[in-house]
């Protein structure tokens, strides 16, 4: 059994260009960031919010969740997990870095991500879900959604924007039921030796062409253990994606 201690931490800021106070938003009567603290804690002990507004602190202390004030100068989630990690006390061995605007994060995902640290040479995790057979190539082709291609050790090779793997000499509608493609689902679980390495990582060439963080990781050398998992999670960064949520909270209840 694993005998690792992981600390939980949701990045959570209030100013957002496409949907500002995002996670004080309601949905089903608690706020987002309720919401996900919730699931979080249903599977790690020790769950901190990050963020650098007082609203948000006091949102999270009202409903008896434990939050870490940070920067606001940070540019990435990862930043700012370090810098909440330096300030709480305890010996931990991983921080998983949940995303604040997936009120949908099932506890069955953080709990693959754990797994993946029974293997000590494991240095940072990630999750990615299959497409699904009867999806369409519009939804895989978005460039909203990285796409990720893996070794046979599930170990991620390349994430991109564009459709990866390209399956030459076949029609392109028919991809999905001739391969097997990986959404990624944008939760990270590091070390926290390695956590400290990469926020000191210059940004590199191909993060910024394809303006993904992960792949400054790979370029300078890391290695980004995947689980697999079946379970939807839905970001939210606009109103109009909230609207979308609170449908899929209703679907999700009915099958519950």
């Amino acid at each position: 059994m694993n005998t690792l201690r992981f600390l939980a931490i949701i990045p959570a800021r209030y100013a957002s260009t496409r949907f500002p106070g995002k996670p004080m938003a309601i949905l089903d009567g608690k706020t987002m960031i309720q919401h996900v603290y919730e699931r979080a804690s249903s599977e790690i002990q020790d769950v901190y919010v990050a963020t650098d507004d007082e609203r948000i602190a006091l949102e999270v202390a009202r409903f008896g969740g434990k939050y870490v004030m940070t920067s606001p100068l940070h540019t990435s989630g990862t930043d700012r997990c370090y810098e909440a990690f330096t300030k709480i006390r305890g010996d931990f061995d991983v921080v998983i870095n949940v995303q604040g605007d997936e009120p949908f994060i099932h506890p069955e995902q953080i709990s693959l991500l754990k797994t993946c640290f029974d293997d000590s040479k494991t240095e940072i995790a990630t999750l990615v879900k299959p497409y699904s057979y009867d999806d369409i190539v519009d939804n895989l082709a978005t460039p909203n959604t990285p796409k990720v291609v893996i070794t046979k050790d599930n170990y991620a090779l390349y994430f991109s924007r564009s459709i990866i793997p390209y399956k030459r000499g076949t029609d392109r509608h028919i991809w999905l039921q001739t391969h097997t493609y990986y959404k990624h689902i944008g939760m990270y679980a590091y070390k926290h030796t390695v956590l400290k390495e990469i926020t000191q990582l210059e940004p590199s060439s191909l993060e910024k062409a394809e303006s993904l963080e992960q792949l400054r990781w790979l370029e300078n050398g890391y290695r980004i253990k995947v689980a697999i998992t079946e379970h939807e999670t839905i970001g939210i960064d606009t109103p109009d994606d909230l609207a979308q949520a609170l449908t899929f909270l209703k679907n999700q209840k009915k099958i519950d």
